[in-house]
């Protein structure tokens, strides 16, 4: 998967024989063409960049059904592995991913919730890209804290 954003390209290689739900989760947004013109919307240096949920103007989209949560497949939140963002609740993921720009080894299965986060992908090119993204300049906007004070579009998200 190569990911476009307005600050550069990057790759991504998906783990779909250790997490096939998530890949294919994620794979079924790329063919909508769903995260196109989305941001990366929370932006923490030295820990991870997410995105996959917001629009320019911070409203969220509308997902699919949360999935189940595959933390428990042996990978680890290491730098520059993609997980799948979610809320308290273990199987809330949907749209929303993140890149660790860290080894986040409290992030891994069983974690700090007996649940964890799932890593499904790891970035395989682009990682001063990566590295740009996770130092630009956060803020708050519209009730949420660190925002990207410039925009970071992913403009297209393709499978080539």
């Amino acid at each position: 998967m190569k990911i476009k954003t307005n600050l550069g390209s990057f790759s991504l290689e998906l783990d779909e024989e250790n997490a096939p739900i998530s890949s294919k989760n994620f794979k079924d947004y790329v063919e909508k063409s769903f995260y196109n013109k989305t941001i990366f919307h929370r932006v923490i240096d030295r820990f991870m960049i997410q995105g996959g949920g917001f629009e320019l103007d911070m409203n969220q989209k509308e997902t699919y059904s949360p999935i189940k949560n595959e933390a428990s497949n042996g990978l680890k939140n290491e730098k520059y592995t993609v997980a799948m963002a979610r809320t308290s609740d273990p199987d809330s993921a949907t749209s929303q991913f993140f890149i660790n720009t860290s080894d986040n080894s409290f992030l891994d299965y069983p974690g700090q919730d007996g649940a964890g986060y799932c890593v499904f992908a790891k970035v395989t090119e682009g990682f001063d890209i990566i590295d740009k993204i996770n130092s630009v300049p956060t803020g708050s906007k519209n009730g949420h804290q660190d925002v990207p004070v410039e925009s970071v579009i992913i403009e297209e998200i393709s499978t080539d």
